[in-house]
């Protein structure tokens, strides 16, 4: 309990408590001290053994100086081991503060008093004193050295009668040791407000080192920071996935890591022209380099990017798909009004033209082809809608029998063509009418391509216990989508059909999305198998 008090109540200089245990720091300062003592008494004890001729160490009394300074000696060696047990630091200062101002001041009186300049040693176990507890009791120490001090001299004044005038320097000496201490105590001040102030800006630094960790290991992009001699300092997951994984973490030189992209390094270091944009040396073209310098100093470090050209090229690919969205939008609104001009148009001219065969198949293609337009205009205006489901419960067979009879009649196709074959009282959630789009944008691919027999389209439902959900499956016999169409299938205004806007399955697709489904083609050998999963109603 005594040294958890002393602990909470140990002030340092500004009067703010020092932390409980304290730091390995002060032991170490302390440790040195002692050293110092060590030093001092030896040279003491050695100067006084060889130096009787020529020394004023122990005139008065040398036997008395031998042994003092033996024990200070023993003692010096003593406290080298107490301070190893980390004991009550402030408990040994104090002692060995205080056990250093009596032997010095014996050692003093054995050589004779004050004249023997053996004073000028408590100057320095002052400052240190002063320095090591960080100001702390440091004019206490100075007060008692000049105490020690003044009644050596009275005892030598009173009890020899000699030397009175020497009160003098026994003043000055007693006022150095207070100018120590106050200068040992404003030192001290100046040390703990820059250690304070290096220990916040270490703990700002690592936590700004933390975050930019974090920041960088957020990025798209791959991220490489290397140092002036070439060795790697951080490096990002992103950039491990197109590099490989970096086995060691320290140390490791770029040139080993990555040989091509330290040669790009050092082409762009040199100043040399045409660095490469994509990374084909040692990565696919999907990949581009940029380097950024740290600092104007040609052997600063530099933070390379691994960027995604990919990415760049598909918001690229986005902002052009938008740019003609809103191109052909506007275009389709403005065919759609002449167009109904000439399909109303066409339809009189038909009813007029009884009897003449001739102009009645002129004027039947001329209809089909404006409704042909219409579907055309209809999709591309579809683009800019914004899509937004109706969930409900749907019986699918039902549905689906429904939608087959339905199309068959619209169409004109044989309704022998279709196969359904769905579970009994499968429901599922979905918007009807987006369904119905979907559905009827599949079927008529699919009446596109098939070989036109009984059964060559089928429609398949089932539900896939394991993960809830259903699979709705438009099947058909024809040859399937070439593979070389199948990267862009369910992209904007790709079409392998004559005629067609490459609209169709896109918003297909949207609309699945819209309804929390996916649609997929699956690779099958009997023709072209487009699959919509969906959620159990």
């Amino acid at each position: 309990m005594a040294a958890l008090a002393e602990r909470q109540v140990l002030l340092n200089a500004d009067g703010a408590a020092i932390p409980p245990g304290y730091p390995e720091s002060y032991w170490r300062s302390l440790h040195f001290f002692n050293i110092y003592r060590l030093i001092i008494a030896l040279v003491l004890f050695m100067g006084a053994l060889f130096g009787q001729a020529t020394s004023h160490l122990g005139s008065y009394d040398r036997t008395l100086f031998m042994q003092v300074s033996v024990g200070y000696l023993l003692f010096g060696i003593a406290c080298a081991g107490v301070i190893r047990t980390r004991w009550r630091f402030s408990v040994q200062l104090a002692a060995q503060v205080i056990a250093d101002i009596c032997f010095i001041v014996i050692l003093i009186y054995a050589s004779n008093g004050i004249t023997s300049g053996l004073g000028l040693l408590l100057l320095t176990t002052l400052a240190g004193a002063g320095l090591i507890s960080r100001g702390r009791l440091t004019l206490f120490y100075a007060a008692l050295a000049s105490i020690a001090v003044l009644l050596e001299h009275s005892y030598e004044v009173i009890v020899f009668q000699d030397g009175a005038s020497q009160y003098i320097q026994a003043g000055f000496l007693s006022i150095g040791y207070f100018a120590t201490a106050l200068v040992a105590h404003t030192l001290a001040r100046l040390t703990q407000q820059s250690e304070q102030i290096a220990a916040q800006r270490g703990i700002d630094l690592a936590n700004l080192s933390e975050v930019n960790r974090l920041v960088i290991q957020d990025m798209p992009d791959g991220v490489v920071v290397v140092d002036g001699a070439g060795v790697i300092r951080q490096i990002n997951k992103q950039a491990e996935a197109l590099l490989g994984t970096l086995r060691e973490r320290d140390g490791v030189m770029l040139v080993d890591y990555s040989p091509g992209l330290a040669a790009h390094l050092a082409r762009w270091r040199s100043g040399a022209a045409g660095v490469a944009s994509g990374y084909a040396a040692s990565m696919d073209e999907r990949h581009g380099l940029r380097f950024v310098p740290v600092s104007d100093r040609p052997d600063a470090g530099t933070v390379i990017f691994l960027e995604d050209l990919s990415r760049v090229r598909e918001e690229a690919q986005q902002m052009k798909l938008a740019a003609i969205g809103r191109l052909t939008a506007n275009i389709a609104h403005e065919i759609r009004n002449p167009l109904g001009s000439i399909s109303h148009a066409a339809q009189l001219l038909y009813e007029e033209a009884e009897g003449v065969s001739t102009t009645r198949r002129l004027l039947g293609i001329i209809h089909d082809n404006t409704q042909r337009l219409n579907r055309m205009v209809n999709d591309v205006l579809g683009l800019n809608r914004g899509q937004v489901a109706h969930l409900e419960a749907v019986a699918i067979e039902d549905f689906v029998r429904q939608f087959v009879t339905e199309f068959a009649e619209t169409e004109g196709a044989d309704s022998h063509i279709f196969t359904v074959r769905a579970d009994a009282g499968l429901l599922v959630t979905f918007d009807r009418t987006h369904l119905n789009q979907i559905l009827w944008n599949l079927c008529r691919n699919a009446l596109r391509h098939c070989r036109g027999k009984p059964g060559s389209i089928s429609v398949v439902a089932h539900r896939v216990r394991v993960s809830r959900v259903v699979k709705l499956d438009v099947i058909d016999d024809g040859p399937g989508v070439a593979p070389a169409v199948r990267g862009g299938l369910f992209e904007p205004f790709v079409t392998a059909a004559s005629g067609g806007t490459g609209l169709g399955l896109y918003i297909a697709r949207e609309l699945c999305a819209a309804n929390g489904a996916t649609l997929d083609y699956v690779e099958s050998s009997a023709g072209a198998q487009f699959t919509l999963t969906c959620r159990v109603g």
